[in-house]
């Protein structure tokens, strides 16, 4: 079967991986998500991930802190998050390789292009840590940023909600999900999806965003082999 996708971009928030504990790792949560990108990567697409560190630091938690330092404990959570998802998977026999926009040698490879690109080339997992590098900058917008860097064909965008809704889902039970929205309409009516620079970024690379709930059965895999799931935004 041929495949949609050739590349895909997979963005985990850091609160899905907390699972109902809301903190921390859940182990469960991580077998699920190692299962399903272990079944993408033997159809032969290419994987690039990326992951938030709201399950144990968001930089808007240091409130009386100066931002910058906020920002970077908060990419050092993407970290924790990184090196867990490594071991799980290579574990279950993936092949993996985290890279860090930080520089941390002893710890990951730093985050070059070209090798990243080698290591998706020849099979390997690619977890792309600390966003862009830079505070002020929000995983999202890593996420967005490294999808055009590599030339993916998709960001997918595994969260706590499963799609695009017109308003918060949570507060309003007659909230409408949409199917299909386009990148303006997200920005233009404020919706509280991914950030405003990451929707402009991939609206200006022609990077479709598929938003769906990590915890739906097989929700990745059915995100990454082209099957209809969530809120499509193009």
């Amino acid at each position: 079967m041929d495949n949609k996708y050739s590349r895909v971009v997979i963005k985990i928030s850091g609160e899905a991986l907390a699972g109902e504990n809301g903190f921390g790792l859940d182990n469960e949560v991580i077998s699920r998500v190692v299962e399903q990108i272990r079944k993408v990567r033997d159809r032969g697409i290419q994987i690039g991930i990326i992951i938030g560190g709201g399950n144990f630091w968001r930089g808007r938690q240091g409130t009386d802190m100066d931002r910058t330092t906020a920002d970077h404990m908060g990419m050092l959570a993407t970290v924790i998050n990184s090196l867990a998802l490594q071991d799980a998977l290579e574990r279950a026999g993936v092949p993996t390789c985290v890279q860090t926009a930080l520089e941390m040698p002893r710890v990951a490879e730093p985050y070059i292009l070209r090798r990243a690109l080698r290591h998706l080339e020849k099979g390997r997992v690619v977890i792309m840590a600390c966003g862009t590098g830079n505070p002020y900058f929000s995983t999202d917008t890593g996420a967005a940023l490294r999808a055009a860097e590599i030339q993916a064909d998709v960001l997918l965008q595994a969260k706590n909600i499963d799609g695009v809704y017109d308003s918060d889902p949570k507060k309003n039970p007659e909230a409408k999900k949409y199917d299909e929205i386009g990148y303006l309409d997200v920005i233009k009516n404020g919706l509280q999806v991914m950030d405003t620079t990451a929707v402009s970024l991939c609206m200006e690379n022609h990077i479709p965003i598929i938003t769906f709930a990590l915890k739906e059965n097989d929700g990745i895999f059915k995100a990454a082999t082209g099957q209809k799931i969530g809120t499509i935004i193009k």
